[in-house]
């Protein structure tokens, strides 16, 4: 004898269970999939890149019309030839690669030591309750001094020249990426490090296998902050502790009241920053984030 289905028994039945696809249509992850593919066209690119660049073409056309409406002196606002010919001026010298030359060398070494010494450390501290307790003080306070107020002792310490500027730019990214390198390490689910800890994993591989890949969205994410605190501690120790790179420059013209060669620096500096943000730092960011899943970390 055949029970008779109940409304809820039948509405069950109907309903789709989560997981499974709908009569006609496609998996859920095939759905997803076709959205994330969506996104990485060349069309999409496109309009990615016009978003991008719209604000900053709004820019320079707002200061065409300004300077043109207003005619100020040049060694007061300079109109955007004027820039432009500086720029051209400091490509025919040479003496726009020569600066350039020595800042990305500066800023090359002083991220590769930042680097070098800020993942161990922030692993370490993430890792342990009572490195994190004892140093999480320090961190704090350190943070609030990292960069610019280290300008007159770094060149007491190493004199004006490379190395002071090394200094400041390494020592601005290193508690960027200390801190995020610690967040990072916190964000690994403890079953994780529970399970590698039980199958006597050595803290070799500990480190390279699981903590490292584990917080390195939110290291990407501490490199990318770092990064721009080091940009900007670079061009002040190049006015103060320097004879050659972008914040020299940029400082002798004012000395000289070379308003388009100021402006001209400038937007290098501006420039240089948006294309290694754009270009690598935030495809980094986002393949890291896919890639290890874990979006706790992003800032």
């Amino acid at each position: 004898m055949t029970t008779p289905r109940t409304e809820k028994q039948a509405a069950a039945t109907a309903a789709p269970r989560p997981g499974r696809p709908r009569p006609g249509g496609r998996p859920p992850g095939q759905q997803r999939k076709r959205r994330r593919g969506g996104s990485n066209t060349p069309a999409a690119r496109a309009i990615s890149a016009l978003w991008f660049l719209t604000p900053l073409a709004l820019l320079v056309v707002v200061w065409l019309v300004v300077v043109a409406v207003t005619d100020p002196p040049l060694r007061v606002f300079p109109q955007v030839g004027d820039v432009l010919s500086a720029l051209g001026d400091m490509w025919s010298s040479g003496e726009l690669f020569d600066h350039l030359g020595a800042s990305l060398r500066r800023m090359g070494i002083g991220a590769a030591i930042a680097i070098l010494t800020a993942l161990p450390f922030g692993i370490a501290l993430g890792s342990s309750a009572a490195l994190s307790a004892f140093f999480s003080p320090l961190l704090r306070f350190s943070v609030a001094l990292a960069g610019i107020a280290w300008i007159p002792v770094a060149t007491l310490w190493f004199g004006y020249g490379d190395r002071a500027v090394i200094f400041i730019v390494w020592n601005a990214m290193f508690f960027a990426i200390t801190y995020n390198a610690m967040l990072g390490v916190r964000q690994i689910p403890t079953q994780l490090l529970r399970a590698a800890r039980s199958m006597g994993t050595s803290r070799m591989r500990m480190f390279w296998e699981v903590l490292l890949p584990g917080a390195l969205p939110s290291v990407v994410t501490g490199l990318r902050v770092g990064l721009g605190y080091g940009w900007r501690g670079l061009v002040a120790a190049e006015i103060i502790a320097s004879n050659a790179g972008l914040g020299y420059a940029l400082f002798q013209a004012q000395k000289y009241f070379q308003t388009d060669v100021i402006i001209a620096s400038m937007v290098i500096i501006g420039v240089l920053w948006l294309l290694m943000d754009r270009l690598m730092l935030a495809p980094l960011e986002k393949r890291t984030v896919e890639r290890w899943g874990m979006t706790g970390g992003r800032g």
